[in-house]
């Protein structure tokens, strides 16, 4: 076992992190780029300077791990920016590695935690693989606008879990690396109203509302494909919805339909690893985090509702679209382009017992706020964000400034985002998409689809027990055929020897949280086991189904459901339960060790990460 630096209380001597911040003069020359169709971008000429605050040099000396409550109080390093041109300059700052001294080892990344305040507002606290790895460990980006002066503290300190054999004795050294250019691209509200044809679009007065049954406006971001649903006239954001279910919960407690306060707020806007906003690429550069969702009543059916007065609103930064919004995508049809095959809750209530949601067919439905149904998240992208790339196809979509990585080659997996899509395994089923970074080092991954063998799902029994392991008869498959036969020794090689599940009951009309903590606190963990290969549980990302019900199966959670039934998710993408001995899907999922990287590919479904071991 690993000696923890924190039990022992050792001083530990980190070499002086040096940050070297450059200074840069940018001058650029008139050019036109073409994004798509006739649509150009002129680049005028601007100046972009950046400011060192001198004698602030950021130091790790003699330290021991702190935690992030202690390590928000260092004085921190602090550097500036200032836009001296005419025009919006966008802009990148890197942390790069420095070479080190003869006989120094370098401190992980995974052992290091930093935080960022931006014009004092501290709006970062991370560990530092969450940057991404040199020479791509990304600090922050956005637009500075003329005359615009940002200001940036940037705190870096060792993490408090941190273990002698990571950290002692070894080094960090970084400088900081800011990339400045002209905007190339065009606002996503004028690009996607300029491609739309206007009879593809509904102005209601205060929104205008993409319309039919398939226009050309889906949106790749962090990891998902985006469904752009309406802009917003006078602030011109941009609604986004995923265009597939992410996950399955309760919408709330039974007797409870208010948004507010809910299982399903909770759960889109948590920080967390366990939650839906914790795992959205720098959330705070695309999306408005103060949106107003409006979450009133209506007890109205498709082609009679008409726009909320407002009378229940909640403020976040994510949310779910109402059925007014669903109603306005196809004129209260059910054939529109929201209707993904599967079944999904939505913002509104429709009394104080029930909910509306969007059922597999298209139409509309009312449920118990207990089900545990799909979830679709929707957002708001800022009126800034700038589409750089694609033509709204599903098969070439729009790419977003600040989110449209190329020659990725080298980088490591472990900075990459959930939903991403990854080449493993073999034949039929080597398509899988990243989970999460649950284990803070690795990425855990999932099968995009249940298992086939020619064609067909494959199925099995759960076991003898609700409580899934190694040994059970699901699980002696996943951790004993399946690493046999459905992927090959290269990617054997790749898995972490052992992976802990968590295996909380979740009952009806109870929290998401307790498939992994005892209690909604999320201060203690559930009941577990350990092993190789498992399954995802109720509430994770990626556990909704991910494509329309006739090309799907049911499939078995790790979530017991009482001491008789197992949660699984069905066919049409809403969770019920089974009992032991039936058989249904098999979805599986491993956690990959944190020296996997990326050979090539963007992450799409059409381009998967090509992926290897480090040398």
């Amino acid at each position: 076992m690993k000696e923890s630096i924190k039990k022992n209380k050792k001083y530990i001597i980190i070499g002086i992190i040096i940050i070297i911040l450059l200074l840069i003069g940018i001058a650029f020359a008139y050019l036109t780029t073409t994004l798509h169709g006739d649509k150009e971008y002129l680049v005028r000429a601007g100046t972009l300077d950046l400011v060192l605050d001198e004698g602030n040099e950021l130091t790790l000396e003699k330290q021991i791990p702190l935690e992030d409550s202690e390590g928000l109080k260092l004085d921190g390093f602090n550097f500036s920016l200032v836009n001296n041109g005419k025009i919006d300059t966008d802009y990148t700052i890197y942390l790069d590695d420095m070479e080190l001294s003869e006989g120094e080892s370098r401190i992980p990344d995974s052992s290091i935690r930093y935080s960022l305040t931006r014009n004092d507002e501290t709006f970062m606290t991370r560990n530092m693989t969450t940057m991404g790895s040199n020479p791509n460990r990304r600090v922050d980006f956005g637009t500075i606008s003329p005359d615009e002066t940002i200001n940036y503290t940037l705190r870096i300190w060792i993490d408090y879990d941190a273990t002698t054999e990571e950290a002692s004795g070894k080094v960090f050294k970084g400088k900081l690396r800011i990339v400045g250019s002209q905007s190339v691209g065009e606002e996503a509200s004028t690009v996607l109203l300029d491609n739309i044809p206007k009879e593809n679009q509904y102005d209601d007065g205060t929104d205008t509302f993409i319309t039919g049954e398939d226009p050309d406006n889906y949106i790749w971001y962090s990891g998902k494909l985006w469904r752009a649903v309406s802009v917003d006239n006078e602030e011109k954001t941009v609604k986004l919805v995923t265009q597939w279910n992410i996950s399955t919960i309760s919408y709330n407690a039974s007797g409870n339909t208010a948004f507010e306060g809910s299982y399903i707020e909770e759960w889109l806007n948590d920080t967390t690893v366990d939650g839906f906003l914790g795992n959205l690429r720098d959330y705070e550069n695309f999306i408005v985090t103060d949106a107003n969702w409006d979450a009133t009543l209506d007890d109205r059916e498709l082609g009679n509702i008409t726009r909320p007065n407002g009378t229940t609103t909640v403020t976040n930064s994510v949310g779910l679209l109402n059925m007014y919004e669903y109603q306005s995508s196809n004129n209260g049809g059910e054939d529109g382009y929201l209707n993904n095959g599967l079944i999904w809750w939505t913002l509104t209530p429709y009394s104080i017992s029930n909910v509306c949601y969007v059922s597999y067919g298209g139409n509309f439905g009312i449920g118990n706020p207990t089900y545990v149904i799909g979830v679709r998240p929707s957002i708001k992208l800022k009126s800034s964000v700038l589409i750089v790339d694609g033509d709204g196809t599903i098969d070439n979509p729009y790419r977003l400034n600040g989110d449209n990585d190329t020659n990725l080659s080298g980088i490591k997996l472990s900075t990459r985002y959930s939903g991403e899509y990854i080449r493993f395994g073999n034949d039929e089923n080597n398509l899988y998409r990243i989970v999460s970074h649950e284990n803070g080092s690795g990425t855990k991954i999932v099968s995009a689809e249940p298992l086939k063998s020619s064609g067909t799902f494959i199925t099995s029994a759960f076991g003898d027990n609700v409580l899934f392991s190694s040994a059970n008869t699901i699980g002696t498959f996943l951790n004993g055929a399946y690493l046999t036969n459905y992927i090959d020794s290269r990617y054997r090689e790749m898995i972490e020897n052992s992976t802990t599940w968590y295996l909380g009951t979740v009952g009806s009309g109870t929290s998401y949280k307790l498939a992994k903590y005892t209690n909604e606190d999320m201060k203690k963990y559930t009941t577990s086991t350990e092993a190789k290969v498992g399954l995802l549980r109720l509430g994770e990302l990626m556990t909704g189904q991910f494509d329309r019900y006739e090309n799907n199966t049911n499939y078995w959670t790790l979530t017991p459901y009482s001491n008789s039934n197992i949660r699984r998710v069905s066919n049409n993408g809403n969770v019920d339960y089974d009992i032991l001995t039936f058989a249904n899907g098999v979805h599986p999922s491993i956690n990959l060790i944190q020296n996997v990287i990326i050979t090539s590919g963007t992450g799409t479904k059409e381009d998967p990460f090509e992926i290897s071991l480090e040398n």
